[in-house]
């Protein structure tokens, strides 16, 4: 193992999957105030579109981040798909990311690391759970997958259009 692989490994325990969904929780509801601002001076300061540009391309890269998010964390985390689900929703209503957090968190939905090893525990032998087991132990694709991931989906729905201009 270099160095390169150690710190890279050092680097994902100290991020845990409740510190890296809090984070990506909080900045999805920071986003929706930016989106919300920028609808605001557009449509009741008529100050143009250029606050609803900037804050919905944000709130929509974080978006698409938060939902990748869940379903990483959720996984690790041996989250019913039901609840996975449940997680991308809260990001389409406003501010909800924030208490879904606190509910997760009061009933130990996050609690632990990231798990690298398997267990005797039967889900931990299922393929998605020996993928994503593969993924954390190599931090460095991890991050570059969940990026790229996150890049070409958002890619998209940017050719697809803004929401609520999709089907025309």
């Amino acid at each position: 193992m270099t160095s390169e692989t150690t710190d890279a490994r050092l680097a994902v325990s100290r991020v845990t999957p409740r510190a890296f969904y809090r984070v990506v929780a909080i900045a999805e509801a920071v986003t929706w105030t930016l989106l919300i601002a920028g609808m605001i001076l557009k449509y009741v300061v008529q100050a143009g579109n250029l606050g609803v540009l900037i804050g919905g391309s944000l709130h929509g890269l974080v978006f698409v981040t938060y939902a990748a998010t869940a379903v990483l964390v959720g996984v690790n985390q041996r989250w019913p798909v039901k609840l996975i689900v449940g997680a991308v929703i809260t990001a389409i209503i406003p501010y909800a990311t924030i208490p879904f957090d606190r509910w997760l968190e009061k009933n130990g939905k996050l609690e632990g690391g990231w798990r690298t090893e398997a267990t005797d525990d039967p889900r931990d032998h299922t393929w998605i759970s020996r993928l994503l087991r593969w993924f954390l132990n190599h931090p460095i694709i991890l991050v570059a997958v969940f990026a790229l991931a996150v890049v070409a989906i958002v890619t998209v729905l940017l050719i697809l259009g803004p929401p609520g201009g999709w089907g025309r």
